[in-house]
Protein backbone atom coordinates (compact mmCIF):
# COMPACT_ATOMS: atom_id res chain seq x y z
CA UNK A 1 0.00 0.00 0.00
CA UNK A 2 1.26 3.59 -0.80
CA UNK A 3 1.68 6.04 1.62
CA UNK A 4 -1.14 7.99 -0.18
CA UNK A 5 -3.54 5.05 0.35
CA UNK A 6 -2.70 4.61 3.76
CA UNK A 7 -3.46 8.44 4.76
CA UNK A 8 -6.88 7.88 2.45
CA UNK A 9 -7.57 4.99 4.55
CA UNK A 10 -7.49 7.24 7.88
CA UNK A 11 -9.51 9.65 6.60
CA UNK A 12 -12.13 7.49 5.24
CA UNK A 13 -12.11 6.17 8.89
CA UNK A 14 -11.82 9.73 9.99
CA UNK A 15 -14.93 10.27 8.76
CA UNK A 16 -14.46 14.06 7.89
CA UNK A 17 -12.62 16.33 5.52
CA UNK A 18 -9.37 16.92 7.35
CA UNK A 19 -7.86 20.30 8.00
CA UNK A 20 -4.69 21.44 6.64
CA UNK A 21 -3.06 20.69 10.39
CA UNK A 22 -4.59 17.39 10.30
CA UNK A 23 -3.51 16.36 6.97
CA UNK A 24 0.01 17.55 8.03
CA UNK A 25 -0.27 15.19 11.12
CA UNK A 26 -1.27 12.35 8.66
CA UNK A 27 1.91 13.19 6.48
CA UNK A 28 4.13 13.20 9.37
CA UNK A 29 2.24 9.63 10.87
CA UNK A 30 2.85 7.88 6.86
CA UNK A 31 6.69 9.63 6.91
CA UNK A 32 6.98 8.23 10.88
CA UNK A 33 6.23 4.88 9.92
CA UNK A 34 7.63 4.48 7.08
CA UNK A 35 11.12 4.98 8.83
CA UNK A 36 13.43 2.36 8.69
CA UNK A 37 15.76 3.85 11.64
CA UNK A 38 15.42 1.43 14.52
CA UNK A 39 15.08 4.86 17.13
CA UNK A 40 12.06 7.38 15.85
CA UNK A 41 9.24 8.96 17.69
CA UNK A 42 6.50 10.93 16.99
CA UNK A 43 4.75 13.98 19.17
CA UNK A 44 1.45 14.88 18.10
CA UNK A 45 0.46 18.21 19.83
CA UNK A 46 -3.01 19.32 19.88
CA UNK A 47 -5.55 21.90 21.69
CA UNK A 48 -9.13 21.18 22.37
CA UNK A 49 -11.68 21.65 19.97
CA UNK A 50 -8.91 20.84 17.24
CA UNK A 51 -10.01 17.19 16.77
CA UNK A 52 -6.58 15.65 18.23
CA UNK A 53 -8.97 12.91 19.92
CA UNK A 54 -10.90 11.64 16.70
CA UNK A 55 -7.78 11.84 14.41
CA UNK A 56 -5.47 9.48 16.65
CA UNK A 57 -8.83 7.29 16.78
CA UNK A 58 -8.74 7.24 13.34
CA UNK A 59 -5.37 6.05 13.23
CA UNK A 60 -6.02 3.59 15.79
CA UNK A 61 -8.82 2.00 14.04
CA UNK A 62 -6.96 1.98 10.40
CA UNK A 63 -3.62 0.67 12.25
CA UNK A 64 -5.67 -2.15 13.55
CA UNK A 65 -8.23 -3.09 10.70
CA UNK A 66 -4.65 -3.19 8.83
CA UNK A 67 -3.46 -5.96 10.77
CA UNK A 68 -0.67 -3.70 12.13
CA UNK A 69 0.33 -4.04 15.50
CA UNK A 70 -0.79 -1.54 18.34
CA UNK A 71 -0.64 -1.23 21.96
CA UNK A 72 -2.17 2.02 23.58
CA UNK A 73 -0.94 3.48 27.30
CA UNK A 74 -2.07 6.36 29.12
CA UNK A 75 -1.06 7.76 32.35
CA UNK A 76 -3.97 7.22 34.51
CA UNK A 77 -6.63 4.47 34.60
CA UNK A 78 -9.12 7.01 33.91
CA UNK A 79 -7.45 8.16 31.04
CA UNK A 80 -6.81 4.91 29.96
CA UNK A 81 -10.66 4.58 29.92
CA UNK A 82 -11.00 7.31 27.58
CA UNK A 83 -8.39 6.76 25.00
CA UNK A 84 -10.12 2.98 25.03
CA UNK A 85 -13.70 4.59 24.97
CA UNK A 86 -12.11 6.96 21.93
CA UNK A 87 -10.06 4.48 20.02
CA UNK A 88 -12.42 1.10 20.11
CA UNK A 89 -9.73 -1.01 21.22
CA UNK A 90 -8.11 -1.67 25.23
CA UNK A 91 -5.36 1.06 26.55
CA UNK A 92 -3.74 -0.18 29.32
CA UNK A 93 -1.59 2.56 32.03
CA UNK A 94 1.74 3.06 31.57
CA UNK A 95 2.74 1.69 35.23
CA UNK A 96 1.26 -1.18 34.94
CA UNK A 97 2.53 -1.90 31.19
CA UNK A 98 6.42 -0.74 31.76
CA UNK A 99 7.27 -2.25 35.22
CA UNK A 100 6.97 -5.62 37.17
CA UNK A 101 7.31 -5.79 40.97
CA UNK A 102 11.23 -6.51 42.56
CA UNK A 103 10.88 -6.29 45.92
CA UNK A 104 9.88 -5.41 48.88
CA UNK A 105 11.96 -2.18 50.83
CA UNK A 106 10.03 -2.09 54.27
CA UNK A 107 7.58 0.42 53.40
CA UNK A 108 6.69 0.30 49.80
CA UNK A 109 6.95 -2.08 47.36
CA UNK A 110 9.50 -1.95 44.50
CA UNK A 111 8.86 -2.30 40.50
CA UNK A 112 11.76 -3.08 37.96
CA UNK A 113 11.73 -2.07 34.33
CA UNK A 114 9.50 -4.96 32.70
CA UNK A 115 10.99 -6.76 29.52
CA UNK A 116 9.42 -5.83 26.49
CA UNK A 117 8.63 -8.83 24.29
CA UNK A 118 6.55 -7.37 21.97
CA UNK A 119 7.83 -7.46 18.31
CA UNK A 120 7.05 -4.79 15.54
CA UNK A 121 4.74 -2.61 17.20
CA UNK A 122 3.42 1.01 17.70
CA UNK A 123 2.96 1.86 20.86
CA UNK A 124 0.75 4.95 21.34
CA UNK A 125 0.65 7.25 24.60
CA UNK A 126 -2.23 9.27 25.36
CA UNK A 127 -2.39 12.75 27.46
CA UNK A 128 1.55 12.41 27.00
CA UNK A 129 1.87 16.03 29.03
CA UNK A 130 1.40 14.24 32.62
CA UNK A 131 4.54 12.02 31.82
CA UNK A 132 7.29 13.45 34.07
CA UNK A 133 11.04 13.22 33.60
CA UNK A 134 11.99 12.71 37.10
CA UNK A 135 12.26 16.94 37.92
CA UNK A 136 9.66 17.05 40.06
CA UNK A 137 9.27 14.47 43.18
CA UNK A 138 10.90 11.46 42.04
CA UNK A 139 9.02 8.32 43.11
CA UNK A 140 11.54 5.61 43.27
CA UNK A 141 9.05 3.02 43.71
CA UNK A 142 8.82 2.45 40.15
CA UNK A 143 11.86 2.04 37.70
CA UNK A 144 14.82 5.04 37.71
CA UNK A 145 12.61 7.35 39.28
CA UNK A 146 12.33 9.15 36.18
CA UNK A 147 9.30 7.64 33.56
CA UNK A 148 10.02 9.03 30.27
CA UNK A 149 13.51 7.52 30.34
CA UNK A 150 11.57 4.13 31.69
CA UNK A 151 9.01 4.50 28.78
CA UNK A 152 11.62 5.34 26.16
CA UNK A 153 13.85 2.28 27.50
CA UNK A 154 11.21 0.15 27.51
CA UNK A 155 9.76 0.98 24.21
CA UNK A 156 13.09 0.40 22.32
CA UNK A 157 14.22 -2.73 23.73
CA UNK A 158 11.49 -4.24 21.89
CA UNK A 159 12.11 -5.75 18.44
CA UNK A 160 11.27 -3.05 15.51
CA UNK A 161 9.07 -1.31 18.47
CA UNK A 162 8.40 2.32 18.34
CA UNK A 163 6.50 5.04 20.39
CA UNK A 164 3.80 8.54 18.87
CA UNK A 165 3.26 10.36 22.28
CA UNK A 166 -0.22 12.10 22.04
CA UNK A 167 -0.96 15.26 24.06
CA UNK A 168 -2.14 18.96 25.07
CA UNK A 169 0.77 21.37 25.93
CA UNK A 170 -1.15 23.67 27.06
CA UNK A 171 -2.48 21.60 30.28
CA UNK A 172 -0.76 21.23 34.00
CA UNK A 173 2.63 19.96 33.33
CA UNK A 174 4.11 17.34 35.81
CA UNK A 175 4.41 18.45 39.21
CA UNK A 176 7.97 20.04 39.44
CA UNK A 177 8.05 20.36 36.05
CA UNK A 178 8.03 24.05 34.15
CA UNK A 179 6.51 22.32 30.80
CA UNK A 180 5.31 18.61 29.38
CA UNK A 181 8.98 16.83 28.47
CA UNK A 182 6.80 14.25 26.74
CA UNK A 183 5.88 16.83 24.02
CA UNK A 184 9.57 18.37 23.71
CA UNK A 185 11.19 18.06 21.08
CA UNK A 186 14.70 18.83 21.86
CA UNK A 187 14.40 16.90 25.23
CA UNK A 188 13.41 13.46 22.72
CA UNK A 189 16.72 14.15 20.54
CA UNK A 190 18.39 14.55 23.57
CA UNK A 191 18.05 10.48 24.27
CA UNK A 192 19.35 10.02 20.44
CA UNK A 193 15.76 9.25 19.02
CA UNK A 194 14.81 10.61 15.72
CA UNK A 195 11.44 13.17 16.23
CA UNK A 196 8.60 13.64 14.12
CA UNK A 197 6.30 16.27 14.91
CA UNK A 198 2.99 18.14 14.57
CA UNK A 199 0.61 20.48 16.29
CA UNK A 200 -2.70 20.53 15.94
CA UNK A 201 -4.13 24.26 16.28
CA UNK A 202 -7.09 24.76 14.26
CA UNK A 203 -10.20 24.95 16.28
CA UNK A 204 -12.79 23.00 14.59
CA UNK A 205 -16.13 24.83 13.37
CA UNK A 206 -18.03 22.50 15.25
CA UNK A 207 -15.98 23.61 18.29
CA UNK A 208 -16.67 27.02 18.38
CA UNK A 209 -19.86 26.77 19.07
CA UNK A 210 -19.33 24.95 22.80
CA UNK A 211 -18.83 27.98 25.30
CA UNK A 212 -16.36 25.05 26.57
CA UNK A 213 -14.08 25.11 23.54
CA UNK A 214 -14.52 29.04 22.74
CA UNK A 215 -12.87 29.87 26.45
CA UNK A 216 -10.74 26.81 26.98
CA UNK A 217 -9.52 28.44 23.66
CA UNK A 218 -9.36 31.79 24.61
CA UNK A 219 -7.47 30.79 28.14
CA UNK A 220 -4.82 28.37 26.19
CA UNK A 221 -3.92 31.88 24.03
CA UNK A 222 -3.01 33.77 26.98
CA UNK A 223 -0.31 30.73 28.24
CA UNK A 224 3.13 31.92 28.07
CA UNK A 225 6.31 31.47 29.86
CA UNK A 226 5.98 35.20 31.00
CA UNK A 227 3.94 36.63 34.13
CA UNK A 228 0.38 36.70 32.33
CA UNK A 229 -1.03 40.47 31.98
CA UNK A 230 -4.33 40.17 32.92
CA UNK A 231 -7.26 37.93 34.33
CA UNK A 232 -9.18 35.31 31.23
CA UNK A 233 -12.90 36.86 30.65
CA UNK A 234 -15.01 34.08 30.45
CA UNK A 235 -18.42 34.34 27.35
CA UNK A 236 -21.02 33.13 28.76
CA UNK A 237 -23.93 34.45 25.82
CA UNK A 238 -24.98 31.99 23.12
CA UNK A 239 -24.02 29.41 25.05
CA UNK A 240 -25.19 26.45 26.72
CA UNK A 241 -22.85 24.18 28.38
CA UNK A 242 -21.14 26.88 30.10
CA UNK A 243 -22.89 28.18 33.13
CA UNK A 244 -22.47 30.82 35.80
CA UNK A 245 -23.59 28.95 39.38
CA UNK A 246 -24.72 31.07 41.92
CA UNK A 247 -23.74 29.21 45.29
CA UNK A 248 -27.40 29.24 46.40
CA UNK A 249 -28.41 27.11 43.82
CA UNK A 250 -25.17 24.39 43.80
CA UNK A 251 -26.98 21.83 45.98
CA UNK A 252 -29.96 21.91 43.49
CA UNK A 253 -27.76 21.82 40.26
CA UNK A 254 -25.63 19.18 41.85
CA UNK A 255 -28.31 16.73 42.49
CA UNK A 256 -29.55 17.34 38.99
CA UNK A 257 -26.73 16.37 37.58
CA UNK A 258 -26.23 13.27 39.62
CA UNK A 259 -29.92 12.79 38.17
CA UNK A 260 -29.47 13.56 34.60
CA UNK A 261 -26.14 11.70 33.91
CA UNK A 262 -25.01 10.04 37.07
CA UNK A 263 -22.61 10.26 39.91
CA UNK A 264 -19.54 8.90 37.98
CA UNK A 265 -20.30 11.45 35.42
CA UNK A 266 -20.59 14.53 37.93
CA UNK A 267 -17.28 15.95 39.15
CA UNK A 268 -16.40 18.93 41.10
CA UNK A 269 -12.64 20.42 40.50
CA UNK A 270 -11.31 22.57 43.23
CA UNK A 271 -7.66 24.46 43.66
CA UNK A 272 -6.72 22.80 46.84
CA UNK A 273 -7.49 19.55 48.99
CA UNK A 274 -8.70 21.47 51.48
CA UNK A 275 -11.88 22.97 49.06
CA UNK A 276 -12.21 19.17 47.83
CA UNK A 277 -12.38 18.47 51.30
CA UNK A 278 -15.10 20.91 52.32
CA UNK A 279 -17.15 20.03 48.98
CA UNK A 280 -17.05 15.91 49.83
CA UNK A 281 -18.60 16.04 53.24
CA UNK A 282 -21.36 18.89 52.12
CA UNK A 283 -22.07 16.31 48.96
CA UNK A 284 -22.56 13.12 51.73
CA UNK A 285 -24.43 15.19 53.80
CA UNK A 286 -27.01 17.09 52.07
CA UNK A 287 -27.28 15.34 48.59
CA UNK A 288 -27.13 12.06 49.28
CA UNK A 289 -27.96 11.75 52.69
CA UNK A 290 -25.24 9.59 54.08
CA UNK A 291 -24.71 9.90 57.82
CA UNK A 292 -22.46 6.85 58.16
CA UNK A 293 -18.36 7.81 57.39
CA UNK A 294 -18.60 4.99 54.29
CA UNK A 295 -21.68 3.53 52.84
CA UNK A 296 -22.52 1.90 50.04
CA UNK A 297 -22.42 3.49 46.77
CA UNK A 298 -19.43 6.13 47.86
CA UNK A 299 -17.46 7.12 45.39
CA UNK A 300 -13.42 7.24 46.93
CA UNK A 301 -10.05 8.31 45.47
CA UNK A 302 -7.19 6.10 46.30
CA UNK A 303 -4.50 8.87 47.45
CA UNK A 304 -1.38 6.63 47.98
CA UNK A 305 -0.30 2.84 46.26
CA UNK A 306 -0.66 0.34 47.32
CA UNK A 307 1.41 -2.74 46.54
CA UNK A 308 -0.73 -6.67 46.57
CA UNK A 309 0.79 -9.91 46.28
CA UNK A 310 -1.20 -11.26 43.84
CA UNK A 311 -1.00 -13.03 40.70
CA UNK A 312 -3.77 -10.45 38.92
CA UNK A 313 -1.16 -8.83 36.52
CA UNK A 314 -3.42 -5.77 35.69
CA UNK A 315 -3.90 -5.02 39.64
CA UNK A 316 -0.42 -5.61 40.97
CA UNK A 317 -0.85 -2.41 42.86
CA UNK A 318 -3.60 -0.01 43.78
CA UNK A 319 -2.16 3.45 41.92
CA UNK A 320 -2.43 6.71 43.89
CA UNK A 321 -5.50 8.78 41.73
CA UNK A 322 -7.27 5.31 40.97
CA UNK A 323 -11.22 5.73 41.58
CA UNK A 324 -12.96 2.62 43.12
CA UNK A 325 -16.72 2.43 44.47
CA UNK A 326 -17.76 0.73 47.47
CA UNK A 327 -20.07 -1.77 47.17
CA UNK A 328 -20.09 -3.06 50.96
CA UNK A 329 -18.60 -1.98 54.34
CA UNK A 330 -18.20 -4.06 57.41
CA UNK A 331 -16.28 -4.18 60.85
CA UNK A 332 -15.34 -0.70 61.16
CA UNK A 333 -12.92 -0.80 64.48
CA UNK A 334 -10.48 1.08 65.74
CA UNK A 335 -6.86 -0.04 66.55
CA UNK A 336 -3.56 1.35 66.82
CA UNK A 337 -4.99 4.90 67.11
CA UNK A 338 -6.81 4.90 63.76
CA UNK A 339 -10.07 3.37 62.36
CA UNK A 340 -10.59 0.58 60.16
CA UNK A 341 -13.19 -0.53 58.00
CA UNK A 342 -13.26 -3.83 55.88
CA UNK A 343 -14.63 -2.73 52.21
CA UNK A 344 -15.91 -4.83 48.75
CA UNK A 345 -14.65 -2.30 46.30
CA UNK A 346 -15.54 -2.31 42.42
CA UNK A 347 -13.02 -0.52 40.26
CA UNK A 348 -14.93 1.49 37.51
CA UNK A 349 -11.78 2.51 35.11
CA UNK A 350 -10.51 -0.94 34.98
CA UNK A 351 -13.76 -2.99 34.24
CA UNK A 352 -15.35 -3.07 37.29
CA UNK A 353 -12.88 -5.43 38.88
CA UNK A 354 -13.77 -6.28 42.32
CA UNK A 355 -11.51 -7.07 45.80
CA UNK A 356 -11.91 -6.60 48.98
CA UNK A 357 -9.91 -4.25 51.06
CA UNK A 358 -9.04 -3.23 54.60
CA UNK A 359 -8.80 0.65 54.17
CA UNK A 360 -7.73 3.56 56.98
CA UNK A 361 -10.73 5.58 57.48
CA UNK A 362 -8.37 8.55 58.83
CA UNK A 363 -7.84 10.14 55.51
CA UNK A 364 -11.52 10.44 54.28
CA UNK A 365 -12.05 13.69 55.78
CA UNK A 366 -8.47 14.87 56.52
CA UNK A 367 -7.15 17.97 54.69
CA UNK A 368 -3.59 16.15 54.25
CA UNK A 369 -2.98 14.74 50.21
CA UNK A 370 -2.85 11.16 52.67
CA UNK A 371 -1.35 9.82 56.06
CA UNK A 372 1.03 12.94 57.04
CA UNK A 373 4.15 11.57 58.25
CA UNK A 374 3.80 12.31 61.45
CA UNK A 375 0.69 9.71 61.28
CA UNK A 376 2.30 7.20 59.09
CA UNK A 377 5.70 7.30 62.09
CA UNK A 378 2.80 6.33 64.72
CA UNK A 379 1.17 3.78 62.57
CA UNK A 380 4.61 2.13 61.91
CA UNK A 381 5.89 2.44 65.64
CA UNK A 382 2.76 0.67 67.04
CA UNK A 383 2.32 -2.48 64.17
CA UNK A 384 6.11 -2.89 65.08
CA UNK A 385 5.54 -3.40 68.72
CA UNK A 386 3.14 -6.73 67.68
CA UNK A 387 6.51 -7.61 66.26
CA UNK A 388 8.88 -6.81 68.56
CA UNK A 389 9.33 -10.37 69.93
CA UNK A 390 11.28 -11.20 66.02
CA UNK A 391 14.56 -11.33 66.92
CA UNK A 392 15.52 -10.40 63.69
CA UNK A 393 14.70 -7.15 61.67
CA UNK A 394 14.51 -8.59 57.97
CA UNK A 395 11.80 -11.31 59.34
CA UNK A 396 10.20 -8.17 61.36
CA UNK A 397 9.93 -5.97 58.09
CA UNK A 398 8.39 -9.10 56.50
CA UNK A 399 5.60 -9.51 59.20
CA UNK A 400 5.30 -5.36 58.00
CA UNK A 401 4.78 -6.27 54.48
CA UNK A 402 2.42 -8.54 55.12
CA UNK A 403 0.24 -6.84 58.10
CA UNK A 404 -2.96 -5.76 57.00
CA UNK A 405 -3.29 -2.75 58.85
CA UNK A 406 0.17 -1.03 58.14
CA UNK A 407 -0.66 -1.51 54.27
CA UNK A 408 -4.43 -0.58 54.77
CA UNK A 409 -5.39 0.88 51.44
CA UNK A 410 -5.55 5.54 52.04
CA UNK A 411 -8.83 6.46 50.35
CA UNK A 412 -10.23 10.21 50.39
CA UNK A 413 -13.95 10.78 49.18
CA UNK A 414 -14.15 11.51 45.11
CA UNK A 415 -16.84 13.35 44.44
CA UNK A 416 -14.92 16.25 44.71
CA UNK A 417 -10.80 16.49 43.43
CA UNK A 418 -8.55 18.74 42.99
CA UNK A 419 -6.90 19.88 39.04
CA UNK A 420 -3.95 17.33 39.57
CA UNK A 421 -6.34 14.54 40.03
CA UNK A 422 -8.86 15.16 37.63
CA UNK A 423 -6.04 15.26 34.92
CA UNK A 424 -6.49 12.58 32.42
CA UNK A 425 -10.22 12.31 33.18
CA UNK A 426 -13.30 13.24 31.90
CA UNK A 427 -16.80 13.66 32.61
CA UNK A 428 -20.37 14.83 31.70
CA UNK A 429 -21.01 17.88 34.16
CA UNK A 430 -18.11 19.74 35.39
CA UNK A 431 -18.34 21.92 38.55
CA UNK A 432 -15.09 24.76 38.68
CA UNK A 433 -14.32 26.11 42.15
CA UNK A 434 -11.35 28.57 41.30
CA UNK A 435 -11.71 29.52 44.64
CA UNK A 436 -10.88 33.28 45.45
CA UNK A 437 -8.57 35.09 43.15
CA UNK A 438 -6.06 37.92 43.51
CA UNK A 439 -3.63 39.36 41.12
CA UNK A 440 -0.95 38.10 42.87
CA UNK A 441 -2.33 35.10 42.04
CA UNK A 442 -2.60 35.59 38.35
CA UNK A 443 0.56 33.44 37.15
CA UNK A 444 1.20 30.93 33.65
CA UNK A 445 0.41 28.38 36.06
CA UNK A 446 -2.95 29.91 37.16
CA UNK A 447 -4.09 29.50 33.33
CA UNK A 448 -2.33 25.99 32.96
CA UNK A 449 -4.63 25.06 35.87
CA UNK A 450 -7.74 26.95 34.22
CA UNK A 451 -7.37 25.48 31.04
CA UNK A 452 -6.89 21.70 32.26
CA UNK A 453 -9.94 22.54 34.89
CA UNK A 454 -12.16 23.79 31.54
CA UNK A 455 -11.33 20.63 29.48
CA UNK A 456 -12.36 18.05 31.99
CA UNK A 457 -15.70 19.14 30.74
CA UNK A 458 -17.54 17.16 27.93
CA UNK A 459 -21.28 18.37 28.32
CA UNK A 460 -22.00 21.04 30.80
CA UNK A 461 -19.62 22.98 32.65
CA UNK A 462 -20.84 25.14 35.87
CA UNK A 463 -18.41 28.37 37.51
CA UNK A 464 -19.55 28.71 40.64
CA UNK A 465 -19.49 31.89 41.85
CA UNK A 466 -17.79 33.02 39.23
CA UNK A 467 -16.81 36.48 39.80
CA UNK A 468 -18.04 39.40 37.33
CA UNK A 469 -14.31 40.52 37.10
CA UNK A 470 -13.52 37.71 34.90
CA UNK A 471 -16.66 37.76 33.31
CA UNK A 472 -16.71 38.92 29.59
CA UNK A 473 -20.80 38.93 28.65
CA UNK A 474 -23.49 38.06 31.56
CA UNK A 475 -25.74 35.40 30.52
CA UNK A 476 -29.45 35.91 29.08
CA UNK A 477 -31.23 34.90 31.95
Amino acid sequence: MSTQEFINQIVIEFGFKPTADQMNALDTFARFLSDRSQHCVMIMRGSAGTGKTSLAGAMVRTFTRLGQKLLLMAPTGRAAKVFSLNSGMPAFTIHRKIYREKSYSGIDGKFNLNDNMHKNTLFMIDEASMIGSGNGSLNGDFGSGDLLSDLIQYVYQGDNCRMMLVGDKAQLPPVGEDEAPALNRLLLEGYGITVYECDLNEVLRQSKDSGILYNATMIRQMITHDEATELPKISFTGFADIVMMPGNELVESISSSYSDVGIDETMVVTRSNKRANIYNQGIRNTILDREEMLCSGDMLMVVKNKYLETNERQLSFIANGDRVKVIRVRNIRELYGFNFANVMLSFPDYDNYEMEQIVILDTLMSEAPALTHEQSEKLYEQVMEDYADVPLKRDRMMKLKQDDYFNALQIKYAYAITCHKAQGGQWAHVYLDQGYMTDEMLTPDYIHWLYTAFTRATDKLFLMNWPKTQTASIPQQ
